[in-house]
């Protein structure tokens, strides 16, 4: 059997589907179509004043794509209350090839210069599937997702896939949609150009919020 390709990864996130492992250290893949899926709109994203002072703090320095693997070590790394991670070497390794490509980008949490938070995701037309968060600091991964949103409505993107809801991802507005209505979504947004390095890297928190505020 051939090996599972960057192509054929893309070709399923395409499709509405996305891969995940069972375990860290088992190296089977398997492919994921939830008939409830998770998205998070990003007109109507959700930030709580607490959140917005500390995004405007600037406590959290973000940078872009200038640490990616570390960020998918940081996603995968077992937690109190998470032991596993659906996160394997070959979903790993796929990733960074994206990433290599200029299709897979990570938004890093950053304080006193040591990474303390981040995300990561593929960014496709006006899609951007988000993959994981992780965070070792309080706030430092929401913070990293209120500068995803800022940058994702920047770029022009539509469609901001979670794949599944979470109560912490619920506080910012995900909501779960039926499999037919997400295929249309994801329809529109792949047959639409976006751009995800069209706000500036180094934006700081105030740039941030201000472009969500005039999205909502």
């Amino acid at each position: 059997m051939e090996p599972f390709s960057t192509d054929d990864l893309l070709d399923c996130y395409r499709r509405g589907v996305f891969p995940m492992a069972d375990a860290r250290h088992d190296a089977r893949v398997f492919l994921v179509d939830p008939a409830r899926r998770g998205v998070l709109p990003l007109e109507r994203f959700h930030i709580s004043h607490r959140l917005a002072r500390t995004v405007r703090s600037d406590r959290f320095q973000i940078r872009i794509d200038t640490a990616f693997e570390a960020v998918v070590e940081g996603c995968a790394a077992a937690r109190p209350g998470r032991m596993e991670t659906w996160i394997n070497s070959p979903i790993q390794r796929l990733c960074s090839e994206l990433h290599r490509q200029g299709v897979a980008h990570s938004v890093e949490a950053w304080r006193h210069g040591a990474l303390v938070g981040g995300l990561y995701g593929i960014a496709l037309g006006a899609a951007f599937f988000g993959e994981s968060m992780f965070s070792t600091e309080r706030d430092a991964s929401k913070v990293a997702l209120t500068h995803l949103v800022a940058r994702l409505l920047a770029g022009g993107f539509t469609l901001l896939d979670t794949q599944f809801i979470t109560d912490h991802l619920a506080t910012f507005g995900a909501e779960e949609i039926s499999r037919a209505d997400y295929a249309g979504r994801l329809a529109l947004a792949l047959d639409r150009a976006a751009e995800f390095g069209r706000m500036d890297a180094y934006a700081g928190g105030t740039a941030a919020l201000q472009e969500i505020s005039q999205a909502s």
